[in-house]
């Protein structure tokens, strides 16, 4: 099937709340389900891409699903060329601004175009974009944990060969970020990959003291200890850190990420599809992080994400927090604690009995 005159005929997006295999709980709260929107991108020769977002709260789902419609509505009828689109979404939204729900809906509609040019060739995306499928190291990715209440699931983590692990930190005070980190490092033993996630609960002086104290446990990184915006917050705490930084899932599209490497904020970054452009804007700071030699990891979207950083220069690690599993008709496969991208596209089917089941 020819792409090069694959045209948008709609836009549709529906809202679920899918259940998720263990609630994610944070410094800020718990996630017991995950709200989702799932969108289809139809076309004039009959292929629909699909993309999906996470929409954090319930309260954001229907908002996000008339956005996105919106928005698909002023784009009827344009060739599908992602890049010509982003470029006229920019101009669109260029005095209302990209973060937010406007950057959620334009990243999810970008890699639902880019979806729909990967099954209109019958190739998985990342061959489309001149790679080929690889096994991604992936680590499993946990909210707070207890370490003899979760020792199963930790160890079932590692039965499945995963050889990283993350937890979130900074839900109680520095005490117990170190018996929670003590005990899963006892548990997991020297050789696995160790991450702690803070989620912007500290402040620079905190985190600093919070690193310290953990150094011990021989973290792999600490991922977002001061609020995201606060780059220079970021830089203090990184040049004071005996263990790496990481930051990025909260950075918006590639100008946020210039600005961050430019402030040395973190040693690592981990660009959110739904928050750094889509497929194309990923592109762009995978460009940026080869120039600078900075690992470069996902967050979320673990589908999507094992494409993406098959084409990535300093690709470092994948993240899994299966959120979309219960609505996708093949969920990703770990194997030896890796995923492997799947296509034609991004590989997303959804299991249309399970939306049915959890719309909203």
């Amino acid at each position: 099937m020819s792409t090069s005159t694959l045209a948008i005929r709609s836009v549709k997006a529906r809202a679920v709340v899918a259940p998720i295999s263990r609630p994610v709980k944070n410094a800020f709260g718990v996630i017991e389900a995950a709200p989702l929107v799932l969108i289809d991108v139809e076309t004039d020769q009959g292929v629909t891409g699909h993309s999906y977002i996470f929409a954090y709260a319930r309260l954001t789902l229907k908002p996000l699903v008339l956005l996105i419609e919106e928005i698909g509505r002023d784009l009827t009828g344009k060739p599908i060329a992602p890049v010509d689109l982003m470029a006229a979404m920019d101009a669109k939204f260029r005095l209302l601004g990209w973060q937010g729900l406007v950057g959620m809906a334009v990243s999810g509609l970008d890699m639902a175009f880019w979806d729909a040019l990967g099954q209109a060739a019958g190739q998985p995306l990342v061959t489309l974009l001149g790679g080929s499928p690889r096994p991604i190291r992936a680590y499993d990715s946990y909210g707070a944990v207890d370490p003899k209440a979760d020792a199963a699931d930790l160890k079932r983590s590692l039965d499945q060969g995963f050889k990283g692990i993350k937890i979130k930190g900074g839900d109680g005070d520095a005490a117990n970020d170190e018996r929670v980190v003590k005990g899963v490092r006892d548990l997991i033993g020297p050789d696995i990959a160790l991450m702690i996630d803070f989620n912007q609960s500290l402040d620079p002086a905190e985190a600093t003291h919070r690193i310290e104290r953990l150094a011990p446990y021989d973290l792999h990184w600490i991922e977002e200890p001061v609020a995201q915006e606060n780059l220079l917050g970021h830089a203090k705490v990184r040049e004071m850190s005996p263990t790496p930084i990481q930051a990025g899932e909260n950075w918006w599209f590639p100008r946020g990420f210039a600005e961050a490497i430019a402030a040395g904020a973190s040693d690592f970054i981990m660009p959110d599809l739904m928050k750094c452009g889509g497929v194309t804007g990923w592109l762009r700071i995978a460009g940026q992080a080869e120039a600078a030699s900075i690992p470069m990891s996902s967050h979320l979207f673990a589908e999507a994400s094992s494409h993406m950083l098959a084409v990535t220069p300093t690709a470092h690690w994948l993240e899994v927090l299966d959120l979309a599993r219960a609505v996708l008709a093949e969920p990703i496969k770990i194997v030896d604690g890796a995923v492997t991208a799947r296509g034609p596209g991004l590989g997303l089917i959804w299991d249309e009995a399970a939306v049915t089941k959890y719309l909203v």
